[in-house]
């Protein structure tokens, strides 16, 4: 049990989680860089303590700092949020080693997951399917590494191990083709990764990105809290979530589900995790488990009235779930637009002054966003400044609800991408439903740029 979480993040998710922690009644520690100091978690946690400059390398990435700051102020756990160190299983073992709680995964976990050589193993050994590929990483031997490419089909898929985000992937369409990709995605795996282990899956045309939120204590309970589609995506980011995915059948999902839950219990799993899948022809293919909270995670909880963060929390503590599989009862549609501060069509980063900020409201309107009127957004971190989620008895009624708030929100000083989620959310295929991962983009090369503000 502990009293006090060292939030080791910054942001929007810095502040859900201080909130989570309130609501429990647990005290707060901010740790924050130079550049961070007037951030609203900062000003609002019971203890706030400066860990570097500006650069992330040098603060929220400086594992010393976190480590001595929640020494310092008697921190009991330390939340690593998403993104920096969350899914640092050296990380997680230094906190645990330090006596403090880490507030997710155990370090085997989180290595063994974050590995997807290693991860695909696990779940072909739990009864997850996966998409076809590669037994392993690839061996060194040129003649071995044609054989299997033959064996698993073209066009197919060249993937860093210790890859995530859409780095370190090359797709392979012709067999003359397949050994130069193989050596270009191993050096840039080793560059990026530290981690020059590659493998190869069939590359799937048409696929949709669905995605099972899980939850799993320490006394061998674990849930499924329904599914998210986040489909809509730009280089493999996402930039529209949704829950439920439009045109599954509630069968299906619920299948995949319990064999995430499955799963869970077969790799002593705990904490908050998410199963991502690609959905084509119906079929479910495992391409990856994040082993954090999602910046997505608030639709699942709109829809099934489930605190994601406030569980991570207790589940911590070493408590069971508050609640069992028979309890969760999913009900309406939800839909998330992330707010960047660029540019909405070039997507060039947009730091700087943020003059006016009048966030959106109304029935079934969630804002999560650390800004403030003449807040000065820094360059040195991700683009993120807010989440707008909708919520609705139904798709339609979330998509006009989410319209209506884009229509309302005011931000000015700086460049941001709600003109896109504005025009994207009108486009007859969005409306539908049940596009592909591919769709943003090909619109997007379809536009002509020229013809919208810049």
């Amino acid at each position: 049990m502990f009293d006090s979480v060292l939030i080791a993040n910054r942001g929007e998710i810095a502040l859900r989680i201080l909130r989570a922690c309130r609501q429990i009644g647990l005290k707060t520690v901010a740790v924050h860089s130079e550049a961070d100091a007037t951030l609203r978690h900062v000003k609002l946690a019971d203890q706030a303590i400066c860990i570097g400059p500006a650069a992330a390398r040098d603060s929220y990435l400086n594992v010393p700092e976190i480590l001595l700051a929640a020494k310092l102020t008697g921190a009991g756990a330390i939340h690593p949020g998403y993104g920096f160190l969350s899914e640092n299983a050296s990380f997680a073992e230094a906190v645990e080693d330090a006596g403090i709680a880490f507030i997710g995964p155990t370090a085997d976990s989180i290595r063994r997951m974050g590995d997807k050589v290693s991860a695909k193993q696990a779940m072909l050994e739990a009864g997850v399917p996966c998409v076809p590929g590669s037994e392993g990483a690839l061996p060194e031997d040129d003649d071995e590494v044609v054989r299997i490419g033959k064996q698993v089909g073209y066009p197919l898929i060249v993937k860093a191990a210790g890859g995530g985000g859409g780095k370190g992937m090359r797709v392979v369409r012709r067999p003359e083709d397949l050994l130069a990709s193989v050596s270009l995605t191993r050096q840039e795996a080793d560059r990026a990764f530290k981690n020059a282990a590659v493998y190869m899956e069939r590359f799937l045309e048409h696929p949709r990105h669905i995605e099972i939120q899980v939850l799993a204590d320490q006394h061998g309970n674990a849930v499924w809290l329904g599914e998210r589609d986040c489909s809509l995506q730009r280089r493999h980011q996402k930039v529209v979530e949704e829950a439920p995915a439009p045109g599954i059948s509630r069968s299906d999902i619920a299948a995949i589900g319990q064999k995430c839950v499955e799963a869970c219990l077969h790799i002593g799993y705990r904490g908050a995790g998410t199963f991502e899948f690609l959905y084509e022809n119906g079929e479910f293919c495992f391409i990856e488990m994040n082993t954090r909270v999602q910046v997505e995670h608030p639709v699942t909880e709109l829809i099934c009235g489930v605190d994601i963060v406030a569980e991570q929390l207790r589940i911590a503590m070493g408590l069971p779930l508050s609640f069992s599989q028979k309890d969760v009862v999913f009900k309406g549609h939800a839909i998330e637009c992330r707010i960047n501060a660029e540019h909405p069509w070039t997507f060039m980063p947009s730091p700087g002054r943020l003059t006016r900020w009048v966030p959106p409201g109304g029935g079934g309107i969630r804002v999560e966003s650390h800004m403030y009127a003449d807040y000065e957004i820094p360059p040195h971190y991700d683009s993120l400044i807010a989440k707008i989620i909708s919520y609705g008895e139904d798709r339609e009624q979330a998509l006009k609800r989410m319209r209506q708030a884009l229509d309302e929100v005011v931000i000015e000083g700086i460049d941001t991408n709600v003109p896109l989620h504005e025009k994207v959310l009108k486009l007859p295929d969005v409306v539908e439903g049940g596009f592909t991962i591919h769709f943003l983009e090909k619109w997007l090369t379809s536009l002509d740029v020229a013809r919208y503000p810049q």
